[in-house]
C-alpha cells in the first residue's frame, strides 16, 4: 500500500473533518504528451480516484519535480511509479510538474 505524504494526509483529514468539496478547472495550456502515463491512476486533471492514489493537481511544481526524480532514481519506492518515472526525461518531468502545478482547485464549504 502507498503511504501518503504527510501534507496530503493532513489535507485529506482536513477535507474529511470539515466536509469541503473540491472542484477543478482545466489549466490554460494543453497537457504535455507524457500526461498519458499519469492519467490512468491520477485522472485526467491529476485528481486520483482510487483511495491509494494521491492527488497531484495543484501541487507545487518544485514538489512534483522532486518526487518524480526521487521515483526515477529509486530514492522513493513505489512499484508502479519507479517504472514509470524511469522512462521520463528531465524535460518530461519539468513539463509534467509545470502543467499539474497549474491545475486550479476550488474548495467550497458544503
Amino acid at each position: 500500500m502507498l503511504a501518503l505524504p504527510r501534507r496530503l494526509g493532513a489535507t485529506l483529514l482536513l477535507a474529511g473533518s470539515v466536509g469541503v468539496a473540491c472542484a477543478q478547472a482545466a489549466p490554460a495550456a494543453q497537457p504535455p504528451p507524457r500526461t498519458a502515463v499519469c492519467v490512468t491512476c491520477h485522472g485526467q486533471l491529476g485528481m486520483g480516484a482510487a483511495p491509494d492514489t494521491p492527488h497531484i493537481a495543484a501541487q507545487p511544481e518544485i514538489y512534483l519535480v522532486a518526487q518524480l526524480k526521487a521515483f526515477r532514481s529509486g530514492a522513493r519506492k513505489h512499484e508502479v511509479m519507479n517504472v514509470i518515472a524511469r522512462s521520463l526525461s528531465d524535460e518530461d518531468i519539468a513539463a509534467l510538474a509545470e502543467w499539474y502545478s497549474r491545475v486550479k482547485i476550488e474548495v467550497r464549504a458544503p
